[in-house]
């Protein structure tokens, strides 16, 4: 990947250089990659520091007011606050509902003569509900949401009142307000956003809360069962449950008419709470997550047009799930997704490099308000010098495998491998068809996009920062698509279609792979014939250089199955190894390794090592290799919605499929 270095910024007379810097414009470009390599391989503290006087000549140190402020406090930075008040939040819940359950409730004489039992019995009905709330809280907390410590706030208030309501608790009450003055005193940690929310989120509340409603009122009954007459089986002490939640009697009788009104009184109270808190999302107006609008789309293609060639993952900033936030200038932007509190980016950023400083000071100025924690992956050397020197760490993480098509043969015996793949795949009688998505008729779209969906082989398509979870779009005339045909089964008969590549536009001069799939009962082999089918086309498609797949810590795989290598890295292969048994780790090194390509570093991006688990979480989950379980009514209506493209690729492939001319 070619790399224009920096230019420098002329002297002002004779001030020295290193002492008077000139004002820098609002977008400052990234310091040269070579840089990089003394920076972006630290594991530790982040390697790039603003404002470093010895070393004018790196623009990106020095931004508009406030950068280097904004970069040396690092608002993203958690601090112990938070994730404190969140557990004890957490514990205190816990400690309202089992004291609210207590079997040895009692009400001392001083408050009987003030208030009547039945209002001590509802502030213990009232203390389970606080108590529920709570927990549920106790997340938002950590994440230092405004919303959620002002409910915390306001709950523990009451908390304070039902205690001494219910018989002067006087430890749980000054534990309570102990917790509610260190809130308070620590309100400026509490500043974040909520998080963007859509009215499903009232479906998921009101489940939680009916479910939480239900376990608490189970174990009320079955840790009193002196106060209960016989002994009810569970699903009768069920049905008594779900009955109290609407206000109902059970099939439950008590010993006492006072811990049947308790009972009563907290089932019902725990039914209200799960109703209005149900209907109160249901109506209120929806916060949807943002999604890449028309207007961010046609911004993107413009400064993809313009700058593309810096980056191969760059038209994947197009996926349709993504969103992007935008320099100052608007000469760059960052694509990115919220994946379970992750902001996660992918590749560099869009656009000229002298605006990259300015739309990641933006990203994590975005990630600060939200406490959301900043992350990048899959960005080349130059641009995680960008990131770096923002603040971020990065560490290597995998190579991109890319091949100069002007230089690439099938001859010679390293190729020897691919080249009787190709001549076994060609002598079975296979043919190819390799031309812009632009060039294929609709119904040729159609068909691509129904057996991409049929030769998936997963419900969930993966991918994230190398996919652009769409084919035969309109839009993307400029994409390549790489066709494989059987020979016609009987005459008068079309060739079928047997596999499929589908590439992205790598600036004017390049293509980007995208999706590799195939029939299961095709020939093997089918898609190296199609990559090289691929190559040998270019010349008339005006490509140059090809990226193919990306390697997974391919440096690891190669070192550590060398002559000489140590202990260490032998065993961080092995690690490698077992987990190629579920990951496509090693499979997809050697593939790439077939095609003698030249290595390009990819990087990931973060602000702490303590944040990398939940980074690779979100990581795993946004390229869908971690999938959370669906219901069955989800995966029912999505066939429902993919049936009419299903219908016509089955018609299409009975009758002979798409022409292969």
């Amino acid at each position: 990947m070619s790399v224009e270095p920096p230019t420098r910024a002329p002297r002002r007379g004779n001030q020295p250089r290193a002492v008077t810097r000139r004002p820098r414009r609002a977008d400052t470009r990234p310091s040269e990659p070579t840089a990089a390599r003394a920076t972006t391989r630290s594991t530790g503290s982040p390697a790039g520091r603003p404002a470093r006087p010895a070393a004018p000549k790196h623009p990106a140190e020095s931004t508009r007011g406030g950068e280097a402020k904004a970069v040396e406090d690092r608002p993203w930075r958690r601090s112990w606050a938070p994730p404190v008040a969140g557990l004890l939040t957490l514990l205190a819940g816990v400690v309202d509902i089992v004291s609210a359950l207590d079997p040895e409730m009692r009400q001392l004489a001083v408050v009987r003569q003030i208030l009547p039992g039945s209002v001590s019995r509802q502030a213990a009905a009232f203390a389970v509900v606080v108590g529920m709330l709570l927990v549920m809280l106790s997340r938002g907390l950590r994440r230092q949401k405004r919303r959620a410590w002002q409910g915390v706030v306001a709950l523990l208030s009451v908390s304070v009142a039902l205690h001494l309501a219910r018989g002067l608790d006087v430890v749980e009450a000054a534990t309570s307000a102990a917790l509610l003055v260190a809130l308070i005193v620590s309100r400026g940690q509490f500043r974040a956003k909520g998080d963007p929310t859509t009215r499903w989120r009232a479906l998921g509340v009101g489940l939680v809360l009916a479910a939480s409603s239900v376990v608490i009122g189970m174990a009320l009954l079955i840790l009193r069962p002196r106060d209960i007459v016989g002994s009810p089986s569970l699903s009768q002490m069920f049905s008594e449950v779900v009955n109290g939640l609407v206000g109902w009697n059970g099939p439950v009788s008590f010993t006492t008419d006072r811990f049947g009104d308790l009972v009563s009184r907290v089932l019902l109270t725990m039914g209200l709470l799960t109703l209005v808190t149900s209907v109160y999302l249901a109506l209120r107006p929806p916060e949807p997550r943002p999604r890449l609008t028309g207007d961010d789309e046609q911004r993107l293609r413009t400064l993809l047009c313009r700058h593309g060639e810096t980056d191969s993952l760059g038209y994947f900033a197009l996926r349709r799930d993504k969103s992007v936030i935008w320099s100052p200038t608007g000469k760059a932007g960052v694509a990115y997704r919220v994946v379970s509190g992750v902001m996660l980016a992918s590749g560099d950023p869009i656009g000229d490099k002298e605006a990259w400083p300015g739309a990641i000071k933006e990203f994590l100025a975005v990630a600060a308000e939200h406490a959301w924690i900043p992350a990048v992956i899959g960005c080349s050397e130059l641009g995680g010098t960008a990131w770096t020197r923002a603040g971020l760490s990065a560490l290597e993480f995998g190579d991109e495998a890319i091949v100069d098509t002007r230089t690439f043969t099938l001859d010679g015996r390293s190729m020897r491998n691919v080249r009787q793949t190709v001549n076994r795949v060609e002598r079975a009688g296979y043919t190819t068809r390799v031309c812009r998505v632009g060039d294929l008729s609709a119904e040729d779209r159609v068909t691509l996009q129904a057996n991409a969906e049929q030769w998936r082989g997963t419900e969930t398509e993966r991918g994230f920062s190398m996919a652009l979870g769409r084919i035969g779009e309109p839009a993307d005339a400029d994409c390549v698509a790489a066709l494989a045909f059987s020979p016609a089964e009987a005459e008068g008969r079309s060739p079928r279609l047997r596999a499929l590549l589908h590439f992205v536009p790598w600036g004017s001069h390049g293509l980007s792979l995208d999706l590799m799939v195939r029939d299961s009962a095709a020939e093997g082999g089918l898609n190296e014939f199609l990559i090289a089918a691929t190559i040998r086309e270019s010349k008339e498609l005006g490509v140059e250089r090809v990226s193919l797949n990306f390697a997974f810590f391919r440096s690891a795989l190669e070192r550590g199955g060398a002559l000489g290598a140590g202990p260490v890295i032998r065993a961080w292969r092995g690690v490698l190894l077992f987990l190629s048994r579920w990951f496509q780790i090693e499979s997809l090194y050697r593939f790439n390794a077939k095609f003698a390509p030249s290595w390009s570093p990819r990087y990931v991006c973060f602000p702490r090592t303590a944040d990398l688990p939940r980074i690779s979480l979100a990581m795993l989950e946004a390229e869908a290799f971690l999938v959370w379980p669906r219901p069955a009514w989800a995966r029912r209506a999505r066939r429902l919605l993919t049936a009419p493209a299903r219908t016509v690729a089955r018609r299409r492939h009975r009758d002979g499929g798409m022409c292969p001319s």
